[in-house]
């Protein structure tokens, strides 16, 4: 038992301003005492700030998680047959890779069990797009979670509200006190909740360009590798790849576009980046849920998943058991289509060397595909389709995307969505869409 009588918040402040390393009793008498109101905001945005200058190190991180990973409830799975494998991306464009890799992996005989979160800005959220299928809950009780999981192999399902009370709080003092963009704080929120829902290993997909969190390639590195030390410091198996958003993932930006582009992809019809960031994905999950020896059989399994069709039939699976109407599956023809269909073009001709992935995003939000504000509520058919890819040859009048919408007045948006494709004389390189991988 911790013995925090003698403790003041201000002491620890003043510890970490001056660069100290803080014990294992201070970092939980802080998350404790602010959790339970004890320790007023004004000292956590000190705290926090005095993180943001000073940083932490591996185990300080490791010890901030596990605290706020206790918190609130944690997540007991172990009555899933086999290994719990989960990925978690943090956040992109146009990504749709959930409900591409989970029925894959799934198809495959490992055990996916996802918790995740609701659009914000200019990043979409899974739980939003599953929605767009009506009668879609992605509200399940815990034993109904473990028996879908046991029973088909594969559930996403929101987030329960008692899983990490310190985030939550902590996440609002952050984000209007500037302490957002630090790594260990970055890395204990994520990974708290991560922990805290259960699963026995982890694939962490850290993106990093314009339309991600972490702007360079040595940030989302820098994050990646602090997120994975966390999750082995703690007892699970943690990996992560670090994959491209410097432009967005696959062509569909949007709810009920995206799903559409799912189901194509699990169809064999899928996008060349998309397709090929779930097989690599899905080789390591399989890998993590001893599914398979190594990387390359991995590959050879989720790839003979997309060919055969299994991987489609575990997606039905998936609506099916939590209420979504599965004829929208198998019929995407049946899913709202805007009423405007506005075609973008190229007012020159050139190389596509980069779509600015942030304005794209925010494009398709304010064409009413996402929230900028909690309470916002979202067009499921509005969007962007991309024609074009980075490395595309473009000629001049060349329809670059098609802005789904059912707004009127959005020339300005239109603006900016043509001005995030950049041009270039000479031809581009494509880079490959995972950049590295990073595992213990």
């Amino acid at each position: 038992m911790l013995n925090y009588a003698h403790m003041r918040m201000v002491d620890i402040i003043e510890r970490k301003r001056d660069g100290h390393t803080l014990s294992e009793e201070e970092i939980r008498f802080f998350v404790q005492g602010y959790v339970n109101g004890d320790i007023p905001d004004y000292q956590a945005s000190a705290f926090a700030m005095a993180v943001y200058f000073r940083g932490m190190d591996a185990k300080e991180t490791a010890i901030l998680t596990d605290a706020m990973m206790h918190s609130g409830d944690t997540i007991d799975l172990s009555p899933i047959q086999g290994i719990v494998v989960d990925k978690h991306s943090t956040g992109g464009v146009g990504d749709k890779a959930s409900l591409v890799v989970g029925p894959l992996v799934a198809a495959c005989g490992a055990k996916v069990g996802k918790m995740s979160g609701r659009g914000l800005g200019h990043t979409g959220g899974t739980l939003d797009k599953m929605e767009s299928v009506p009668g879609m809950d992605i509200f399940r009780t815990r034993e109904q979670f473990i028996q879908q999981v046991n029973d088909i192999g594969l559930a996403i399902i929101g987030q329960t509200g008692k899983l990490v009370p310190a985030d939550k709080k902590l996440y609002a003092l952050r984000d209007v006190t500037g302490t957002i963009p630090s790594i260990p704080l970055i890395a204990s929120s994520i990974m708290s909740k991560k922990l805290a829902a259960g699963s026995d290993a982890i694939l962490l997909d850290v993106k990093f360009g314009s339309g991600a969190f972490m702007k360079t390639l040595d940030d989302a590195r820098t994050l990646a590798k602090a997120m994975v030390e966390i999750g082995t410091h703690l007892g699970r198996d943690t990996r992560a790849v670090i994959t491209d958003m410097e432009q967005p993932l696959g062509l569909a930006v949007g709810n009920a576009l995206e799903v559409k582009e799912a189901i194509a992809t699990l169809h064999g019809k899928g996008p060349k980046d998309l397709v090929e960031l779930a097989k690599k994905a899905g080789a390591i999950m399989l890998q993590q849920a001893k599914i398979v020896e190594d990387l390359d059989e991995g590959e050879r399994r989720i790839m003979a998943a997309l060919e055969d069709g299994s991987g489609f039939r575990k997606l039905v699976a998936l609506f099916d058991a939590q209420g979504g109407d599965v004829s929208y599956i198998t019929d995407p023809s049946k899913f709202p289509v805007a009423k405007h269909i506005i075609p973008v073009k190229a007012s020159r001709g050139g190389y596509l060397s980069r779509i600015d992935s942030l304005s794209i995003g925010v494009g398709a939000m304010k064409l009413g595909a996402g929230r900028e504000t909690m309470e916002d509520k979202i067009d499921m058919s509005a969007g962007i389709l991309l024609e074009k890819k980075v490395g595309d040859k473009v000629e001049e009048g060349d329809v670059l995307c098609y802005c789904h919408t059912n707004k009127l007045g959005v020339d300005e948006v239109l603006r900016d969505v043509h001005d995030a494709f950049v041009l270039s004389d000479k031809p581009v390189d494509v880079l490959p869409i995972v950049h590295e991988y990073i595992h213990n």
